[in-house]
This record gives C-alpha cells, sequence and structure tokens, in this order.
C-alpha cells in the first residue's frame, strides 16, 4: 500500500491531521469504499490507529486514521484539551474530506472508533448520516467514565470535588499560573498498583505503544488538561444513540476487557441492524495492537456488507 500524511481543515478552519492509506494497485479512476479510524483518548493516531489503518487497507479499503483535535499533528491549544463536540467533529471532518476525493464513493465511508473515540464516532454519527457504518473497538464513553468512573465506583460528592477544583484551577491559569494535567497513564508502577494502571502503563509507558508527539513531552502524553477534562461531564454519546439506525453498529470489546460495560450499554441502547461481539480471552488493551486478538476479518466482513 502507499502512505501519504494529509491535512484538511474541520468546520471551525482547524488542520487536522492524518495518515491515508491507499491499497496496493488500487484504480485511482474508480471510486471506492473508505473508512476513517479514530484513536484512544489521549494517545495520537500512531498509537493503534495507525496499525488498524493499515489492516484495513490490506483488505482493500482506503482508510484515513486521524489525530483529534488538539492532539498529535492536528491543531488545537492548548495541546491535550477537551472537547467532546471537536473531538466528533474531527470525524465529520474527515469525511469531508473523503468524500471529495474523486477515487472515494461518498456513499459508501464508514469509521472505527477505538477506546474514547468510538464514542466520539457515535456522537458523530448521531448528527452525520453520511458516515454509513461505525465500528467500535474496546469502547469508552468518556461522558460516563468521567461522571461515574468504572463500575459506577464515583460518588456525586467525589464528582462535584473534580469540577469545583477544575473550576478553580480556571482562575490560575486565566492569571498566567501553571497549567495542570489529570488522569491518563501513570508513570511508574509498583506492587501496589491497580491492574488496569498496570495494563495501561505496559501499552503506553514501554516501547510496545509509547509515542511522544514532536512539541510534547513524554510527562504530558495522554494526560488532558485539568480545567477542560470536566467537559466530559457534559457528554452523553449513547443518548439517542437509536436514530443512527438503520445505519449498522458493530461493538467489539474483549470479554475480559474492564471496559466493557460501554459497549454493553451502547448495545442495549442502539437499534437494530447492531452487533456485540466479544474477543475471548481479550482485555482492554489487548485490542489496541494484538494482531492475533483483533478480529480483522470481522471488521472485514462489517464493512464489506455494510458499505455498499
Amino acid at each position: 500500500m502507499t502512505v501519504q500524511k494529509v491535512t484538511f481543515k474541520n468546520q471551525y478552519q482547524m488542520n487536522v491531521a492524518g495518515n491515508l492509506y491507499l491499497p496496493k494497485g488500487m484504480d485511482k479512476n474508480q471510486q471506492h469504499a473508505a473508512i476513517i479510524v479514530g484513536h484512544p483518548m489521549g494517545a495520537v493516531k500512531e498509537q493503534s490507529a495507525d496499525l488498524y489503518a493499515t489492516k484495513m487497507a490490506e483488505q482493500g479499503f482506503v482508510t484515513l486514521s486521524i489525530d483529534l483535535s488538539f492532539w498529535g499533528d492536528s491543531e488545537g491549544q492548548p495541546r491535550n484539551a477537551v472537547s467532546p463536540d471537536l473531538y466528533s467533529e474531527t470525524f465529520s471532518a474527515a469525511v469531508d474530506y473523503l468524500g471529495t476525493r474523486p477515487f472515494i464513493n461518498r456513499e459508501q465511508i464508514g469509521s472505527i472508533g477505538i477506546c474514547g473515540s468510538g464514542s466520539f464516532a457515535i456522537s458523530a454519527a448521531k448528527i452525520d448520516p453520511r458516515l454509513k457504518a461505525i465500528a467500535t473497538i474496546s469502547m469508552y464513553d468518556m461522558g460516563a467514565a468521567n461522571r461515574n468512573a468504572l463500575n459506577h465506583s464515583l460518588s456525586l460528592e467525589q464528582r462535584k470535588e473534580i469540577i469545583a477544583d477544575a473550576a478553580q484551577q480556571r482562575y490560575v491559569e486565566f492569571l498566567g499560573g501553571e497549567r495542570k494535567y489529570t488522569s491518563g497513564t501513570v508513570h511508574e508502577i509498583n506492587e501496589n498498583s491497580h491492574p488496569i494502571e498496570r495494563e495501561f502503563y505496559d501499552f503506553y509507558r514501554t516501547p510496545r505503544g509509547e509515542f511522544t508527539p514532536k512539541g510534547s513531552s513524554p510527562l504530558l502524553t495522554t494526560h488532558p488538561t485539568l480545567t477542560s477534562n470536566v467537559k466530559f461531564m457534559n457528554f452523553y454519546p449513547f443518548n439517542d444513540i437509536e436514530t443512527i439506525s438503520p445505519r449498522a453498529l458493530l461493538f467489539i470489546t474483549g470479554d475480559q476487557a474492564h471496559s466493557k460495560e460501554f459497549s454493553e450499554d451502547a448495545y442495549k441502547r442502539a437499534a437494530e441492524p447492531k452487533e456485540l461481539y466479544y474477543v475471548p480471552g481479550a482485555g482492554h488493551v489487548d485490542l489496541y495492537d494484538r494482531v492475533d486478538l483483533i478480529p480483522f476479518g470481522k471488521l472485514n466482513d462489517f464493512f464489506t456488507k455494510n458499505l455498499k
């Protein structure tokens, strides 16, 4: 295949960066189906999204891995800011770009959203019918994850404390004080580290998946800004998910994934056609890069059927 670095504008005239993958021997005089691939929350396209784009291009699809606004090579200040609306807009901007390429059939554009991008792709699809088929991998509902934490373990009082801390930090930064960051992946583990911390550390803090974008620092990768992260509290991507029908939805999660509650919730709320697919023996991060576990054949069948 051939790979091209591309940039294009979103609706707010911010540059979005991506890698465009063209299958080997593709006839540019014909129109082809295309798939947009979004990276995990806090990651960049080089972390998981490029892998999925490569593998799907090998199966004959034109693919486009993207950096969400404020991350990687895409524009947006401050870096690592959270804006669910602009994250979802990145998917629609990618449709704008692909749908205006002469070798793309604009009626055959789908998306793959990994981790947090699964919820952003769904949010985009609710108001962008040009996305004809949506698959999510190890999806996180970033709204619910921040409001309630996993398994609804965060109390309302704790949520309010987080919101209050972020609000007070706005004063500090407005007056020119030091910016603060939150959540993301820990930088060291020990015997007391939680299994989920270990799972993310093994990808983001080791050669397996570590990547520091130009102009950033390993100390900042994966960490959203504290003041903006509360924007997720107002993010409800699964509300009205049933309105995506009759476009198809595929939710892929590991049967051992700590995040499977989000795929299960989305599947329950969605209307047909829909499918919830469990990968036996797979955890959340396994589906970022474990090619022996990722069901690329399932994805190929899904998009071949629904992008036609």
